[in-house]
């Protein structure tokens, strides 16, 4: 009983690790409001925040900030290096932005605020792939070719190979005379 218990649980958690790994989400940059404005040293740069944190896609970026004195600027990687404001690919000035991440790879922000890039105020996001979930049975591997003699396999890892199975699958349906046997 304590065993299906535990089984239930272990499945529970896993459903909800995956859950939380696969859903999109909405990340306040620099993890609080207000973060965006030039930072007070190298360590609290937003790229700092941003190497520490994961970016999926479909996540969206948030940004607070007074809109009478500051701006996001999406631009190109060459505009983020050289602060150059003139040509973003989009630009936000509400106050309250939010940038879907639609596809993976980088992301350059800077402020539109006069000297504001100069001194720091910009983020690169690198955002990660979504992993691909196959349902159903894979193919077998082809059969590759090989010169040479066949190798006949040994009996000695097959004992153990099925007893550690029987264990695993023991173990998943809660069966607690194969757990007892160990």
């Amino acid at each position: 009983m304590a065993s299906r218990k535990a089984a239930l649980l272990s499945s529970i958690m896993i459903v909800s690790l995956f859950v939380t790994f696969t859903e999109a989400r909405d990340i306040m940059v620099g993890g609080k409001n207000h973060s965006w404005k030039i930072p007070s040293s190298e360590s609290d740069s937003l790229n700092k925040w941003a190497e520490a944190s994961r970016f999926r896609v479909g996540d969206t970026l948030v940004w607070t900030y007074d809109p009478q004195k500051d701006s996001v600027l999406q631009v190109i990687k060459k505009d983020y290096e050289s602060c150059n404001t003139s040509s973003p690919v989009a630009t936000y000035r509400d106050g309250n932005t939010k940038v879907k991440l639609d596809k993976a790879g980088p992301y350059y922000f800077i402020s539109g605020a006069d000297g504001h890039c100069e001194q720091g105020q910009k983020l690169v996001t690198v955002v990660m792939s979504t992993r691909r979930q196959f349902m159903g049975i894979s193919p077998a591997p082809s059969p590759v070719e090989f010169e040479g003699p066949a190798v006949a396999p040994t009996s000695t890892g097959g004992v153990n190979l099925r007893g550690s199975l029987g264990l695993v699958f023991g173990v998943l349906a809660g069966n607690d005379s194969v757990l007892r046997k160990w």
